[in-house]
């Protein structure tokens, strides 16, 4: 009789996660695998040692970023995509905003997301992305740099509320 009644609160408990892990994305989600290439730099503030911000930057700002920090290309994508832009942070830009072109509304990513990888990290790439960062001159990784770029293996996630990424794997890193 216990054997029968363990058996049955496995077989509930089975039926429960399975239900648990096939349950479908929230409606709106969705989920894709591309291969953009990321802008390569140190992490702001308290650096840990061996860490790497990869940055995915929307196409039409790519090149106004170029030269730019982190925090300025950040706030050109914030007053690019705001309805008020009458804040403070969009009238000390460090480009004319009339300049900066509106995202097309299928853009991918919707707005510039960044992701640091802190080691130990196991992914295909990694080493080889190690390898550059310990080589390159650090001041080069302190703005956008058209030659500081990864070509990696993403899965872009999809929201109603936001865009987020995942990086699956290094593909490629500059030539020194």
């Amino acid at each position: 009789m216990n054997a029968l009644h363990c058996l049955r609160s496995l077989a509930a408990a089975t039926v429960l996660c399975t239900v648990a892990v096939a349950q479908p994305p929230r409606h709106g989600d969705s989920s894709v695998e591309l291969e953009p290439s990321l802008f390569v730099q140190l992490p702001g503030g308290k650096i840990t040692p061996g860490a790497v911000q990869l940055v995915w930057i929307p196409e039409p700002l790519e090149k106004y970023c170029l030269e730019k920090t982190h925090e300025q290309c950040a706030s050109m994508d914030f007053c690019i995509r705001t309805t008020t832009k009458n804040v403070s942070t969009c009238r000390n830009l460090v480009v004319d905003l009339a300049h900066l072109p509106a995202y097309p509304r299928d853009m991918r990513p919707k707005r510039m997301m960044s992701i640091a990888l802190i080691p130990p990290t196991i992914m295909k790439g990694w080493e080889e992305l190690q390898d550059y960062i310990a080589r390159v001159p650090k001041e080069k990784l302190e703005h956008f740099s058209s030659t500081a770029r990864v070509k990696a293996k993403v899965t872009l996630t999809r929201t109603p509320e936001d865009d987020d990424f995942r990086v699956l794997e290094i593909l490629s890193v500059p030539k020194l």
